[in-house]
């Protein structure tokens, strides 16, 4: 049988993964670095952190298969990434499943697409088998994009983005994990079924959430300006703002027929990733 190890075991997608495993029965084990907060699963647990080799190459011994969650935003998660690679050569992981970002490229407008095209380059270089699950922007996340008043604010234009849903990517990877011969060095863009503009997205949750919202289309100065209360570093802003230019620009406009053809299934709707039960 493969023994699976689940990074992020304690974060949205991660979670349903390992939720997902356990339903299966896989011999899976938690990566996490508060043990508190890992899923009650019934999977074994082990603490260690992306940037503590010895830890981490101790709970990576004897593992087929790695589920890789990118690091927390951050100036040095390229780093930590390296340092998750190193160890699974160290320990002999057979396979690692990624969770990078469509269009991840060392010229993606995303900036943190960046660290994602950096992230896929050090698998490739490093000998293991890789996939790579190359998500869009999850469907969940965009009620938080509104402020107190219901606006979402940003320098998107008329861009469309094909949002995908966390449950849809969390299937795919399970499905990744439990039959990783399959999917050997294979690439896979992860979205929802259809490409939303920010205004449409607005109308969504308006109608799922019975509170008007609407969209502003903000200047790049505007964008800056607006987010400048947070006094976050330059990299941190610079990554918000492109979150909106890499939609305005195409970069998330195109709709994959991924989700579908390994699930068997349609890939969720924003409205149906917004009221599905968690």
């Amino acid at each position: 049988m493969t023994t699976i190890a689940v990074t992020g075991a304690t974060g949205t997608v991660g979670g349903l993964v390992a939720r997902h495993l356990a339903e299966a029965r896989a011999e899976a084990r938690l990566l996490v670095r508060d043990p508190s907060r890992a899923p009650d699963l019934g999977l074994p647990v082990w603490q260690c952190a992306y940037d503590e080799g010895p830890a981490l190459g101790e709970a990576l011994a004897g593992v087929d298969a790695l589920f890789f969650v990118s690091g927390h935003e951050s100036a040095d998660r390229l780093a930590d990434h390296r340092s998750v690679v190193e160890a699974a050569v160290e320990a002999g992981v057979g396979h690692v499943v990624y969770t990078s970002f469509v269009g991840a490229a060392a010229d993606s407008t995303f900036t943190l697409g960046r660290d994602h095209g950096a992230t896929e380059d050090l698998l490739r270089d490093s000998g293991l088998a890789w996939t790579f699950l190359r998500d869009s922007f999850y469907a969940e996340v965009f009620p938080h994009f509104a402020d107190e008043e219901g606006v979402i604010r940003g320098p998107a234009g008329e861009g469309r983005v094909a949002a995908v849903s966390q449950r849809d990517v969390a299937a795919v990877a399970a499905e990744v994990l439990l039959h990783p011969g399959d999917h050997a060095d294979r690439a896979y863009d992860l979205t929802g079924p259809e490409a939303l503009t920010l205004a449409e997205i607005a109308t969504v949750l308006t109608e799922v959430t019975g509170r008007p919202h609407r969209f502003h289309d903000e200047t790049l100065e505007e964008a800056r300006a607006s987010r400048a209360h947070y006094g976050a570093p330059d990299w941190q802003v610079d990554a918000w703002v492109s979150t909106y230019t890499a939609i305005r620009d195409g970069e998330l406009a195109d709709v994959s027929d991924d989700v579908p053809r390994l699930l068997g299934r349609p890939a969720l709707s924003l409205a149906e990733a917004l009221t599905a039960p968690r």
